[in-house]
């Protein structure tokens, strides 16, 4: 039913050998569209195709400068061209983009328009009419290279450990150490390296926070968070949803976070638990290494997949082939990872820093189940309806991680280290959540008292730290890095707000996975059949068409979170 054998999308209207130069070499196919007499319903439904066939045009070409860039940040040349998009080309495609949707929403055929199939899609456009301000254009241009300067800070971050050079996600290997001297050492190096560029840091937050609720005033809105939770096409959801989950994670995910923790701190031996001993494992346990070079992560993720699902390892095949992957971590790369859909080519593109860990795998079968999503949902008629909400994106990635582990023997042939790996999986889900609700709350702060200074800010954060921490980890002598530890979430500069979506994925996650533990092929059917339908349907339904509720409530919560604690229980 479902094919990775994915070919790049045919032009019709914009011509083959077309590649994005500049604006007056694009400009006439907007130009066209909107000139364009439209007196049918077979000339509204081409220039419909038309103008999705642009945007996939533009919007690829966008996605592999970003992609260029983030790969090599120390190369001027890809820097440039990225830039040169956002403050060249991008600022010139709003006024018509704006123009383009009115044309569209006005039109009197617009209501012979197939309700159901078009629905979220006018209601997305009507949206951006709202939003949309002539005076934010260069805002925006410059926030969208803004934002990219925190990948050239940290991408240039690196520590000495026994004489030699390493990133920072190749130095958190030593965290596992089972010296734990060597894990100190590790952990503190680590924070040094990041306390040398607070200052950089705060100034590109600063600013960002400036220009971003510039942004919201223009467009008639009170703070930049009631802006962007409209701008992100929550319908679905509002503040006081997150607050509730913020209450809900306190009540009945931290006590069993406390439990985790505990159960490490004897494990160890240890009287008190330090943040340098969270990886490590007892002596004469070794660090799980389920990988030694990116090419055996991806050769055993495609057979991992493949098990669960033939497509799923065919559209990691695909992307190998392609060479759409760049997984290992090395110097003057960006932080993180990521899966990139590509609207014309179909087959994603992933980007992670891999560095032979357990989280590594966590993080490949995570972008891995985002690339499934966008393999799903390239078959869509228009490029918008390939637009879906990013709490059913992180089902996709997160819900892979849990189905993923049934197949992890491909990883670790011990049965022991295989136990630990699905532990390890397990308590990661549990622990996640405080950090989710931390850093949802913090930005719900910054951005309704946008004229605080940083001593405010860093002591709103210390606040909220403690109101979310453990009682087991000792933290104490450590306050300098911890007030500092907003600063390595790359999300609060890149993608402000999303970060609430991984906590209410990551339930919808474990609701499928529960699905999955019952009738594992019905699970993987749902599971498909949801992603399948992109942004074509609300957030509820899409939920609904995987077999969940969508629903985040503190009720809900608990009961996955005790499902959660029995699975773990079961390993032992």
């Amino acid at each position: 039913m479902y094919t990775a054998d994915i070919k790049k999308t045919p032009r019709h209207f914009v011509p083959a050998n077309f590649t994005v130069t500049d604006w007056p070499a694009l400009e006439p196919y907007f130009k066209n569209l909107l000139d364009r007499d439209i007196d049918t319903q077979e000339t509204l439904e081409q220039w419909l195709k038309d103008q999705s066939e642009l945007e996939a045009v533009v919007s690829e070409d966008a996605c592999w400068r970003q992609i260029k860039m983030t790969c090599d940040t120390e190369n001027k040349t890809l820097e440039e061209a990225f830039t040169f998009y956002c403050m060249e080309i991008q600022p010139n495609i709003q006024p018509y983009a704006d123009a383009l949707n009115k044309k569209l929403v006005n039109h009197p055929l617009a209501a012979s328009l197939d309700k159901e199939k078009y629905f979220t899609y006018l209601r997305s456009l009507r949206k951006s009419i709202e939003l949309f301000r002539e005076e934010n254009i260069p805002l925006q241009a410059e926030l969208s290279v803004m934002q990219q300067q925190y990948g050239v800070i940290t991408g240039k971050m690196t520590v000495a450990i026994n004489g030699q050079e390493y990133t920072l996600q190749q130095a958190a290997k030593f965290l596992e150490n089972h010296d734990r001297a060597v894990r100190e050492e590790a952990y503190r190096k680590i924070q040094e390296r990041r306390l040398e560029d607070t200052e950089a840091l705060t100034g590109l937050y600063n600013k960002l926070i400036e220009k971003r609720h510039e942004e919201a005033i223009n467009a008639g809105f009170e703070n930049y968070r009631d802006y962007r939770f409209k701008e992100l096409g929550r319908f679905d959801y509002t503040k006081e949803d997150c607050f509730a989950f913020h209450e809900a994670v306190k009540l009945h995910v931290l006590p069993l976070v406390n439990i985790i923790y505990e159960k490490k701190k004897q494990k160890l031996g240890l009287n008190t638990l330090r943040p340098w001993d969270i990886d490590a494992e007892p002596a004469g346990t070794n660090p799980l290494r389920p990988f030694k070079a990116s090419e055996e992560l991806i050769s055993k993720s495609i057979e991992c997949f493949t098990k669960l699902r033939p497509f799923f390892g065919e559209c990691l095949s695909k992307m190998q082939q392609l060479k759409h992957l760049d997984l290992e971590s090395r110097m003057g790369k960006a932080p993180g990872g990521y899966n990139c859909p590509l609207a014309e080519s179909g087959a994603p593109f992933i980007f992670m820093n891999a560095a032979g860990q357990m989280n590594d795998v966590t993080t490949m079968v995570h972008e891995g189940g985002h690339a499934v999503h966008s393999f799903l949902a390239h078959p869509l008629q228009l490029t918008g309806f390939k637009e879906y909400p990013m709490e059913i994106a992180e089902v996709a990635s997160m819900a892979m991680e849990l189905f993923s582990m049934e197949n992890w023997e491909v990883f670790f042939s011990d049965n022991q280290e295989l136990t630990r790996a699905k532990e390890h999986q397990l308590e990661r889900v549990i622990t996640i959540f405080p950090w989710i609700a931390i850093i949802d709350k913090f930005q719900h702060w910054v951005y309704e008292n946008p004229q605080h200074t940083n001593e405010q800010r860093t002591m709103q954060w210390n606040a909220i730290l403690s109101e979310f921490q453990d009682s087991v980890i000792d933290y104490s002598g450590l306050e300098n890095y911890r007030s500092n530890a907003w600063q390595r979430q790359l999300h609060l500069f890149e993608v402000p707000f999303y970060y609430i979506e991984y906590g209410i994925a990551q339930l919808g996650a474990i609701g499928m996975w529960m699905q999955f533990k019952k009738d594992q092929q019905k699970a993987l059917d749902n599971y498909c059949t949801a992603l399948s339908l992109g942004g074509t349907k609300t957030l509820p339904d899409l939920y609904k068409a995987a077999g969940l509720e969508f629903d985040f409530s503190p009720e809900k919560i608990k009961v996955l979170m005790e499902f959660v604690k029995e699975e773990m229980n079961k390993l032992g």
